[in-house]
């Protein structure tokens, strides 16, 4: 069994502190019941710099959070948030935070790192999420097509989501020149690197 390390733990907490942080930062819009913000983006950069398995527990802690009523949801909480209209969007994290973890565990870094950061961010942090997403909006809120939900759940936040994966892309490819997701993240067992000269064998 993979172990769970206090290290791993404590830097999950601190990304959870960070997706709860950025939740604030959001824009309503006159149209839709789903605002933009930039908790997708603190979702990628959890699987990005901290892995699959510390990415997503970041990601299942904010939840956890919001189902037992703290309003870590941008100032809303409780189960409400988890049925409400939103809710498809949120219930992907977890598997976005996961694959994007799974994906930057294994990028080997070059003059490409950039390039395949990005297209993991954006194809799993933002292009996964609107099927669950949209679905479900259209569901909850009782849109009688297609065309309607879509304009309400993803065209106007397919910019922002492709802006979101540049900016966590070069954050994660400027900190990883300086500190390797190998010094973070054992390759071999899975775990957290206790120590900085935590050595690998391959």
């Amino acid at each position: 069994m993979k172990k769970w390390t206090t290290r791993g733990l404590i830097f999950s907490a601190l990304f959870a502190a960070v997706m709860i942080a950025l939740s604030y930062l959001k824009i309503s819009l006159p149209f839709s019941t789903v605002p933009i913000t930039m908790q997708t983006l603190a979702v990628m950069l959890a699987g990005s710099i901290l892995g699959a398995r510390y990415g997503t527990l970041a990601v299942l802690i904010v939840i956890g959070l919001a189902a037992a009523g703290f309003q870590v949801m941008g100032g809303s909480g409780g189960l409400a948030v988890l049925v409400g209209p939103t809710a498809g969007y949120i219930f992907s994290w977890p598997f976005v935070a996961w694959l994007i973890g799974f994906f930057a565990e294994r990028i080997k870094q070059d003059k490409y790192t950039f390039v395949k950061l990005l297209a993991a961010n954006f194809i799993f942090g933002a292009l996964l999420v609107y099927p669950g997403g949209v679905g479900w909006l259209a569901y909850s809120t009782g849109m009688d097509s297609l065309t309607k939900a879509l304009t309400a759940g993803m065209w106007p936040f397919l910019p922002g989501d492709l802006l979101k994966a540049v900016l966590c892309s070069a954050v994660v490819t400027a900190v990883w020149k300086v500190y390797p997701i190998e010094r973070i993240l054992n390759h071999d067992t899975g775990v957290w690197a206790d120590g900085d000269n935590t050595t690998t064998s391959r």
